[in-house]
């Protein structure tokens, strides 16, 4: 019997009525049949989507407390058999889940509603959460189908565009963890990446988290969320948190996947019949002892056709009525594209809850050990250095197998070799144990104790064996990363080796009360409470040796070497001051006011004592305010139908920053100062290496922040808007001084500023639905502007216009590339004005008068000439789902950066081709021109890029059985493809450090990867 057509278009005037408990009443016709409770009966309906009222197919019906189920058809339509007492629950992804009683009806049509649970979502925060919907700080909250997906052992990389603010570079060596920078540099001084939190536990190694381990990860990002962490939390907070176990049965959970990577991008050198043309062209022949008529392609010489990768998670998790456990194993393997290069990880991670007391104390374990085996190629900057810089013809190993080398040329060495002649492997252990007692007291009283132990342990070891002895008298300088000035190395006689072993052990409790209680309209959380952190690093030893009697002794047995043999070396003990012990102790406390989840009002200081600064200026006061008003909620919004939620937050907080400074900062030191003569003898000379400063004091980081958050069009569309201003003063930095005063001659202290500003906008949304189709996607955007607003001391000499990062190319010595400079970025690019070339076809630079010259002087006639710092970062996330198959689109973009190329300068040398390789872009270059490769705004480029950082199509199988939960199987691409006007390798560069944006023969090339995976659970 054909239904009426009103049923079949159920318009919006019949869908308001009859909504009680997210039911629709049956349309005219349907005939409702009332039945006895004992009997089950067969319901039918329809499913429709609020706001559109389009019907929803499948959306999963299941009787409560039964196995019963089924889906909509693809007219929405449903048929079960129910109890007739018994109660239906309706769930659709994106969309709140309903139950409805069936109270002996058999026609049931319901409307669904758009889930807006990122209100009511828990937000974790310093020492405590809150929910989305009352915080009045800027916090980003990423969930794990959140985070990217692929071949990645780094939290950093798992980030890497999915956080508006968050400027994350990573190349793809599988031993470098990424650069993370949060609203641009705080400092000039550490790292500056932000301080990570983990289940607690502060400043815990992000290394020991395996990505399928993770719960959600929190990202504060202003002062008013941030300050709770003091001296610490100047460059921002990362807080993860991994899974925990759940009361029920037990749940055993596998994920794993298989990929392949290749290179995705090389630098486009000549090859052997192509350089031989351009030195014909130019009346120029290689040397005979280069040019054995070969035809090699060095890049792919050192690098690997394809690696293999893999990851195996393996992970158990339940609970009884009082306890719950979650425990899980993890494998990962990934070789590195570059000869040499390799990590394998195994991650153990066991957490433990248990209950008492009728559930008013929970004890709570967590223990998690990462172990890690990374092998580096061996002097790696140096490998992809010589790696481009090889001619094309000659072999990499001659006739009888030996490797071919030609020392008569100055730093030319075979890449290959090499990496087949040492050894270089890092092993780490890291483990953290923690332990939380909290207890419910009356008055509506908490009481947290948490307990940490961190131990990491390195076993780290360098082998050069007698081939290397070969290196000794060629000059050969070490390639390390931008600012460091080159050095040279030697090999000692018959190899040379060098060990260390060193771990760094943090303990760590932290103790504090919570109240939280509700007056009526009025509630009130507050935090009071205290942290004791006492470090322990640098402490082991390191020995080296030199003088073995075979190779394949490597750094295992130094007993076999005879280093005294050889009169000349010197063994390696290390660095001064290597062990250091330092302390925190700190107090907090935090006041959050609620009236009516209206008005919110949020204040927080913490006290930061820490023995790294000056015996004056030990102690640092850290405090944070933040206003949030939630608009919609007040009575003139609620004729308005756009906005669900709008909130209008401030806040303004000082935060420090203590890292990068160790516990002999602010001390005076002693030590060798060569020798002087005395008697007729030079005899060692021993004094003050270093001043100390009694009021060296604290970096403090002020943020000011407004944000709007705005949910519209009922829960379709999520958006936050952040502005704000982060400014650093009494940056820490080395000025001279009067030798008469300090005899050192310069003195570490505090004096420079630093200021970033930005807007952020991150938008998600729930585009379309139609039947089985839906389509959600997020994007992110995000605009900072660094400057250094100063970088002197009233006190001291110096500071401003230092000039910084020298490659040391081949003919370049002198050159630098940036500049720390007042009123400029960090990272300001300062070189030589490329202004073409003359009749003669020379390259010439403009002088400090404007004129053209082809005799610049280095330094003097330098001009500021780019930023390094990227303009926008974006990231945009889409994800398309049609019944049980579903595809995610991940595009990340970066924009307005400029880069400096020095790896395509030191290539463009058409008048020592013979020597070594160049770019094919050098074909239209004459030989004449002896200054085409000066590091100059020439080789300045645009480092914009858009990338397909990853697609995965996965298919998620429904209930397989009793045993099987679920079953998904997915294939991913990653770094499908790079849209970008730079010519390197690739223009994801390192913006870390003081010397952002600069390729200098460093850059480990990235790969692409085609991955298979699997997720089960039973």
């Amino acid at each position: 019997m054909a239904r009426p057509l009103l049923y079949g278009l159920l318009p919006a005037c019949l869908l308001s009525h009859g909504l009680l408990a997210g039911t629709v009443s049956p349309p005219p016709g349907t005939a409702v049949l009332r039945k006895t409770a004992a009997d089950d009966i067969t319901v039918t309906g329809k499913v429709f989507a609020d706001g559109t009222n389009e019907a929803l197919p499948g959306v999963s019906i299941v009787v409560e407390g039964s196995i019963v189920g089924t889906n909509t058809d693809a007219n929405g339509e449903y048929r079960i058999k129910a109890p007739a007492n018994g109660t239906l629950v309706f769930s659709y992804v994106g969309y709140a889940p309903q139950r409805v009683a069936v109270n002996n009806r058999t026609g049931i049509n319901v409307l669904l509603v758009v889930d807006n649970k990122t209100l009511n979502e828990v937000v974790v925060v310093g020492y405590g959460s809150q929910s989305r919907k009352n915080l009045s700080s800027a916090i980003t909250t990423i969930k794990p189908e959140e985070l990217n997906r692929g071949a990645i052992a780094d939290v950093g990389q798992l980030l890497q565009g999915k956080i508006p603010g968050l400027n994350i570079s990573a190349s793809g060596d599988p031993n470098a963890p990424a650069a993370v920078v949060l609203r641009g540099a705080s400092t000039i001084n550490s790292s500056q990446g932000p301080f990570y939190v983990i289940d607690g536990v502060p400043g815990a190694d992000i290394s020991i988290i395996a990505p399928d381990d993770v719960a959600s990860i929190d990202v504060l990002k202003d002062a008013a969320a941030t300050a709770i962490y003091g001296n610490r939390a100047a460059n921002g907070v990362i807080i993860v948190t991994t899974k925990r176990g759940k009361k029920g049965a037990l749940t055993v959970s596998y994920s794993g996947y298989a990929g392949v990577e290749q290179v995705s991008r090389r630098l486009n050198m000549m090859n052997a019949s192509q350089l031989r043309d351009f030195l014909t062209r130019n009346n120029l022949a290689f040397s005979p002892i280069d040019d054995k008529g070969a035809d090699t392609d060095w890049q792919k010489a050192v690098e690997r056709n394809n690696v293999i990768s893999q990851n195996h998670n393996l992970s158990i998790s339940g609970g009884t009525d009082h306890s719950t456990y979650n425990a899980s194993i993890n494998y990962y393997e990934k070789p590195g594209i570059l000869s040499g290069s390799a990590l394998s990880r195994v991650i153990a991670r066991l957490s433990v809850d248990q209950y008492a007391l009728n559930d008013r104390l929970r004890f709570s374990l967590n223990v998690t050990n990462s172990n890690s085996n990374a092998d580096n190629t061996p002097l790696r900057n140096n490998v992809l250095l010589q790696m481009i810089n090889h001619l094309p013809v000659s072999p990499v190993t001659n006739p009888d197998g030996s490797y071919f080398e030609n020392y008569q040329n100055t730093g030319y060495f075979n890449p290959v070799a090499m990496v087949a002649h040492a050894k270089d492997n890092t092993k780490y252990n890291n483990l953290v144990g923690s332990f939380n007692t909290h207890v419910n007291l009356p008055f509506d009283l908490t009481y947290d104790l948490n307990l940490s132990y961190q131990n990491n342990t390195s076993l780290h070891g360098e082998a050069y064996d007698s081939y290397y002895t070969q290196y000794n008298s060629a000059n050969f300088y070490n390639n390390p990363d931008p600012p460091v000035v080159h050095s040279i190395l030697n090999f000692g006689t018959n190899g040379s080796a060098l060990r260390n072993t060193y771990q760094t052990t943090r303990k760590v409790l932290e103790t504090f009360l919570t109240w939280n209680r509700a007056f009526g309209d009025h509630s009130v959380n507050a935090v009071l409470g205290y942290s004791y952190q006492g470090s322990v690093s640098g402490d082991g030893f390191q020995t080296s040796s030199t003088n073995f009697p075979v190779d394949n002794i490597g750094y295992n047995n130094f007993a076999l070497s005879n280093p005294y043999a050889v009169s000349s070396y010197r063994i390696n003990f290390g660095a001064d001051g290597i062990y250091q012990e330092t302390k925190l102790i700190s107090d907090f406390a935090r006041l959050n006011y609620n009236y009516k989840e209206k008005y919110l009002l949020q204040g927080s200081i913490r006290r930061d004592g820490s023995s790294v600064f000056g015996a004056n200026n030990q102690w640092g006061y850290f405090p944070a305010v933040g206003v949030a008003w939630r608009i919609s909620q007040e009575g003139f919004m609620t004729k308005q139908s756009l906005f669900n939620d709008l909130k209008l937050r401030a806040s303004y907080g000082v935060t420090g920053n203590s890292s990068g400074f160790n516990a002999y900062t602010s001390q005076f030191i002693s030590g060798s100062l060569g020798t002087y003569y005395y008697n007729g003898v030079q005899t060692a000379a021993y004094g003050p290496t270093q001043a100390s400063n009694p009021n060296l004091k604290w970096e403090r980081t002020a943020t000011a922040n407004l944000g709007l958050d705005f949910t519209i069009l009922k829960g379709r569309v999520n958006g936050t808007v952040e502005v704000y201003q982060k400014t650093t003063t009494g940056m820490i930095y080395s000025y001279r001084v009067n030798p008469v005063l300090v005899p050192v001659g310069s003195i570490v202290a505090n004096g420079g500023d630093m200021r970033n500003r930005g807007v952020e906008l991150s938008l998600s949304a729930n585009l379309m639905r139609v039947g089985r189709f839906s389509w959600t996607s997020g994007l992110n955007l995000a605009h900072n502007t660094n400057k250094i607003v100063s970088l002197t001391n009233p006190l001291f000499v110096g500071g401003d216009s230092v000039r910084i990062t020298q490659p040391e190319g081949a003919g370049q010595t002198g050159s630098t590339l940036q500049i720390l400079k007042a009123g400029m970025p960090l990272g300001q690019f300062f070189t030589l004005q490329y202004a073409g070339k003359n009749d003669k076809g020379v390259s010439q630079y403009l002088d400090r008068n404007g004129n053209a010259t082809t005799t610049p002087v280095i330094g003097a006639d330098y001009y500021y000439s780019g930023n390094p710092q990227p303009k926008l970062l974006a990231g945009w996330t889409n994800t398309f789902r049609y019944g049980n198959l579903d595809l995610n689109i991940f595009i990340r973009g970066v924009f307005g950066n400029k880069i400096f190329n020095a790896t395509r300068a030191d290539l463009f040398r058409p008048s020592t081709a013979q020597y070594t390789n160049i770019l094919v872009d050098v074909a239209s270059e004459t030989t004449a021109d002896v200054n085409s490769y000066r590091y100059s705004t020439r080789f300045i480029e645009d480092g914009s890029y858009v990338r397909l950082d990853n697609a995965t199509l996965g298919y998620s199988f429904p209930k397989l059985g009793q045993y099987v939960k679920n079953l998904r199987v997915y294939a991913t691409v990653n770094n499908a493809f790079v849209i970008t006007k730079y010519t390197g390798i690739d223009p994801e560069v390192n913006q870390g450090g003081i010397a952002p944006g600069v390729d200098a023969n460093n850059f480990y090339p990235k790969t692409r990867t085609l991955l298979l995976g699997l997720n089960v659970s039973f």
